[in-house]
């Protein structure tokens, strides 16, 4: 009898372990980024699709081709086509998470709604911070 409660303990610490590692990789994907990017044409200041954007250059003010522009957590998100205002093209100036990509090309929300930092099965595309 001595040796069955022996083995029960360990399984129940191996149970306890388990459930306090999945809990704390579920609290990963909820939390929100800071900022968030959208790809947009600087020549129309009009958001395009996500995957116009190559990289994490800062568009200023020079140049062609398509950048992304930064919006704070309580900004509206632009659907796709739709004018960008009230963000920067300063990234590298932002302190914070910031999510390049991956924002409802419908738009409507806001950021802090619409965005993750990771996580399984979440997208983790350009995440700094």
């Amino acid at each position: 009898m001595t040796q069955t409660r022996g083995r029960m303990r360990s399984t129940s610490v191996a149970i306890g372990v388990t459930a306090v590692v999945a809990a704390g990789l579920t609290g990963c994907a909820s939390s929100s980024a800071d900022y968030a990017a959208v790809c947009v044409d600087p020549e129309t200041e009009q958001r395009v699709d996500d995957d116009q954007c190559d990289d994490d250059r800062d568009y200023t003010g020079v140049g062609t081709g398509f950048f992304w522009y930064y919006l704070g957590a309580s900004s509206r998100v632009p659907a796709l086509g739709a004018p960008v205002s009230g963000g920067t093209w300063n990234g590298s100036a932002l302190s914070g998470r910031v999510q390049r990509g991956g924002l409802p090309s419908t738009g409507g929300s806001t950021v802090k709604s619409t965005t993750k930092t990771g996580g399984f099965g979440g997208s983790n595309r350009g995440f700094s911070g």
